[in-house]
């Protein structure tokens, strides 16, 4: 069997052209309660990288030993036991991130982009590859994170992690802080991003038979015609 082959997309893609946020719409729930400050979604951002690096490792490692009919409970698992121990370094190093943070930490578990990234792509893959792929989508949620907390605690708490910086320049509007205000800029930032791509970034994938995991003979809607 060859060795497979590396690309470098598979670091970039996740940062811009399949940001798993602002390109393929995953991981809202997080994104739009941790980012009404800048360091809760770096924080948030660097805590699921963790947890999608060394999942997509493990999985990788696993692809073949993994019965294919519970394969989604077995990386849901996976999945937990890197959430539960991050969640104990945190509480003891990081208590007051791990407070702020609280249950949507524990939520890592279930959040679409580390499931995904399982799917689609760890159990698919060499370790290298799966590994490269958890850094790149880690770091585009990261940025996604910060983009979106920085320019909601500028414009609502007038600061940026922390240190003032429109005291004299305008008074914090706190609508942004809020949850309208999370959708606001959630919505903002997206159209941006479709401006300076010129619409290259935001498109919808073709999910055909040949994106299901069993080919045609698993896939539900290949027997419905739905995918023809």
């Amino acid at each position: 069997m060859g060795k497979e082959k590396i690309s470098l997309s598979t670091l970039t893609n996740g940062i811009i052209k399949e940001n798993p946020v602002l390109v393929l719409i995953l991981g809202t729930c997080p994104t739009l309660a941790v980012t009404t400050l800048a360091v809760n979604g770096v924080g948030m951002g660097l805590a699921a990288t963790f947890v999608l690096v060394c999942s997509n490792i493990v999985i990788s490692l696993l692809k073949n030993v993994i019965p294919d009919k519970v394969r989604i409970p077995c990386y849901i698992v996976i999945i937990a036991g890197f959430v539960t121990i991050l969640s104990s370094l945190m509480e003891a190093f990081l208590p007051s991130l791990y407070a702020s943070l609280g249950l949507f930490l524990q939520l890592i578990v279930v959040n679409c982009i580390i499931l995904g990234r399982a799917e689609m792509f760890a159990s698919k893959h060499g370790v290298l590859a799966s590994a490269l792929d958890g850094i790149g989508m880690g770091l585009g949620f990261t940025l996604a994170l910060l983009i979106m907390g920085s320019i909601r605690e500028i414009l609502g708490a007038g600061t940026w992690f922390g240190i003032p910086l429109t005291v004299n320049l305008f008074s914090p509007i706190s609508i942004f802080i809020l949850a309208p205000g999370g959708f606001l800029v959630y919505g903002m930032v997206i159209a941006a991003v479709n401006k300076l791509t010129k619409g290259k970034a935001i498109k919808k994938k073709d999910f055909g038979c040949e994106g299901c995991a069993g080919g045609c003979n698993g896939c539900s809607g290949c027997e419905k015609g739905e995918n023809k």
